[in-house]
């Protein structure tokens, strides 16, 4: 994965606009982030295979970056993202790690099920 370059993502973002498409989206402080540190509320999310249409898309911050989907009836949103998967051309695969490299967040858009 490379670090994310806004005005890039920003395009990728433009292309796939008025698209039907599959969203996966997932968020995780880690399951067992109690067992670690008490101190730590462990919180996760997942949605994979979600039909979506957006019409407007904005890639936002200087890194970790957020972006938002405005559809017909609300907004996708995801912050606390870092990379992007390059070689990757038929889907957007956007992704947030943490300092140690792990994954926290992840939204990603495809025209054909993710599997």
């Amino acid at each position: 994965m490379q670090k994310i370059e806004a005005h890039y993502i920003q395009q990728r973002l433009q292309s796939l606009q008025d698209e039907t498409l599959y969203l996966h989206l997932e968020m995780t402080t880690g399951a067992y982030a109690s067992h670690l540190d008490s101190s730590k509320h462990p919180a996760a999310t997942f949605i994979s295979n979600a039909r979506i249409t957006y019409h407007h898309a904005v890639i936002a911050g200087q890194g970790p970056f957020r972006v938002g989907l405005k559809t017909d009836h609300g907004w996708v949103y995801s912050e606390g993202l870092t990379h992007y998967e390059e070689t990757e051309t038929e889907r957007l695969l956007l992704a947030g790690h943490d300092g140690q490299g792990k994954l926290v967040v992840a939204l990603q858009l495809s025209r054909t099920p993710f599997i």
